[in-house]
């Protein structure tokens, strides 16, 4: 490990990546070829070695190792992918693996197959040990795997101590406890005991049950050997204040920048303190959100140092709703660079009514000020505590879905400094709502839009034009709106003349756009004739675009793994 602590954190990725994917191959390669061996009938049968002859093991031997052998495989395949993130622990239980599997072959009768590749992996494995050094969960696994562990062992143990103590003297000879219990401690591994059963499918179900549960307490164990940790997000006041100093030195440049202040971010500053990366740790995947903070010449530290954490934990690096420089910042370290859509921003100086353009716009404006709807735009700092409060109860009572969606694009509270907020009311009742956070000192950048669902079309779009309007009065001259995702897909693909493969992309975007509002945000946003700013995804490769597709989806409130899912994992 001393030769790996040198590596550059820039480099840390391509550091014995061959040797590291090599070994992940050959672990999957050993696993399968275990459980093949123990599966097909030729595998136990047709090899040379005659082992378990020469050495005359008796039969509950050879049976136990070849439960030994089958759990070992399956357990080798799944250690393939804490392997490829280089953790510690999975190298640890590989090694482990690999030795015990060597030996369980002398159990069966093929040592010069399954036998010598399992030793030849230990081999490896022992020889690249410096490549692994990723941290497992640093707080509850270990203990959650000796719990689950034996929490299911003990589970499998009472069945079939249960099964043998309730069957019919028809079923199996009677047994006293310590011989039914040592029978069903012994079925976990696959081995027979001093049960002599009377019908064969009451000797096949207590091997089942024995086995399952063995098997499933030896594999989840694993699991929360292996997992990555996902420790629950926290940024401190003290790095609050220092990302605050960040933005008003350099918030002007980002217009999503104020987002790294959301509660539910960790932060790692670069060395010199100019540049910060504030992340979130989701399903193995640590998501930087939007540009780094800071001076752009510090950026690189701060990634490195975000990178150095995810190297330490086997985290997979992305970055979400990156611009133009920051991804080709990202793209200097081996990270690969996806365009996922464009932001809005709407140059208020310029911004009319006027036109054949905004004709949409205008009418949906003068529809709903005959409908007796007045706006009003007001600074947070010119809201009473009571006011505040009744808006953010609006505001959750009016939200579409239980979870509040966002993560690099909003920012999850309101009422912050320097915050505008929007109010659309009817009668004196607040219809709808809309909250912008600083952009800068000339910019803002929209949080959050909500709007009675009894409310008249067209709301949205009087809160809006009005804040353009008048953001000359608040100092504003850039104003940022929604994301529009895969925005030129859509539009290449409704273009005349458009390819198939154009086509089809804009027809499935459409049709996800009943559950997400792809389409519905572009509509909407193109109305106020914006500029288009492209953000990009970043990411490892192809091959942990799905993990990090996952997180960002669960990130932002989209999908990704379900509530119950997350919890039976936590648990």
């Amino acid at each position: 490990m001393a030769g790996e602590r040198h590596v550059s954190p820039a480099l840390w990725r391509l550091t014995g990546a061959a040797s590291v994917a090599a070994i992940t191959w050959t672990t999957r390669l050993v696993g399968l070829v275990a459980v093949l061996s123990v599966v097909l009938p030729a595998g136990r049968k047709g090899l040379r070695g005659h082992v378990a002859e020469w050495l005359e093991l008796p039969q509950d031997a050879t049976t136990a190792a070849a439960a030994v052998v089958l759990v070992t495989g399956v357990l080798l395949i799944l250690l393939a992918s804490g392997l490829r993130r280089r953790k510690r622990r999975a190298w640890q239980l590989a090694l482990a693996a690999s030795v015990l599997l060597a030996l369980s072959h002398l159990g069966l009768r093929h040592v010069f197959g399954a036998g010598l590749v399992s030793v030849a992996l230990a081999v490896a494995l022992l020889a690249n040990r410096r490549h692994f050094i990723a941290l497992p969960d640093p707080v509850t696994g270990r203990w959650r795997a000796v719990r689950v562990f034996l929490q299911l062992a003990l589970a499998g143990l009472l069945i079939n101590f249960a099964l043998l103590s309730f069957a019919p003297r028809a079923f199996v000879e009677p047994l006293d406890w310590q011989g039914r219990l040592a029978d069903a401690a012994l079925a976990l591994i696959g081995v027979s005991g001093p049960a002599v059963f009377r019908v064969t499918w009451m000797d096949d179900l207590t091997t089942s049950v024995g086995l399952l549960f063995g098997l499933g307490a030896v594999l989840v164990a694993a699991y929360f050997l292996l997992r990555s940790a996902e420790p629950a997000p926290h940024t401190s006041e003290a790095e609050k204040a220092r990302l605050k100093e960040l933005l008003d030195q350099h918030g002007e440049r980002d217009s999503l920048g104020y987002f790294a202040l959301r509660d539910d971010k960790f932060v790692v500053f670069s060395k010199t303190g100019k540049a910060a990366v504030t992340y979130r740790v989701i399903a193995g995947a640590a998501v930087a959100s939007a540009d780094p903070l800071g001076d752009s010449e510090a950026w690189p530290g701060a990634i490195e140092e975000f990178l150095e954490v995810c190297r330490r934990h086997g985290w997979v690096p992305a970055a979400m709703g990156c611009s133009e420089l920051g991804a080709t910042v990202w793209a200097r370290y081996d990270l690969d660079v996806l365009e996922i859509g464009d932001e809005a921003v709407v140059d208020a100086a310029t911004f009319t009514l006027e036109g054949r353009v905004m004709r949409g716009v205008r009418q949906a404006v003068s529809r709903t000020k005959r409908a007796g709807y007045e706006v009003r735009v007001r600074r947070t700092e010119e809201l009473s505590a009571e006011e505040l409060r009744e808006l953010e109860s609006l505001a959750a009572n009016w939200r579409g879905s239980d979870t509040e969606r966002g993560f690099s694009m909003a920012l999850g509270r309101m009422g912050d400094p320097g915050s505008v907020v929007v109010t659309a009311e009817q009668g004196g009742r607040v219809r709808g709502l809309l909250q912008f956070v600083p952009w800068g000192t000339e910019g803002l950048s929209l949080d959050v839009m909500r709007r009675d669902r009894s409310a008249d079309n067209g709301v949205n779009e009087l809160m809006i034009s009005e804040l353009l309007l008048r953001a000359p009065e608040q100092g504003v001259r850039y104003v940022s709106l929604n994301f529009a995702a895969f925005r030129k897909l859509l539009e290449e693909g409704r273009r005349i003349g458009a390819g198939p493969v154009a086509r089809v992309s804009a027809k499935v975007l459409g049709w996800a756009s009943k559950w997400i509002q792809i389409e519905t945000l572009y509509r909407f946003n193109a109305k106020f004739q914006p500029n288009w700013v492209p953000r990009f995804l970043v990411y490892p490769g192809v091959r942990e675009l799905p993990r990090v597709g996952v997180a960002v989806f669960e990130a932002e409130g989209l999908g990704g793994r379900s509530r119950w899912l997350r919890r039976l994992l936590q648990r």
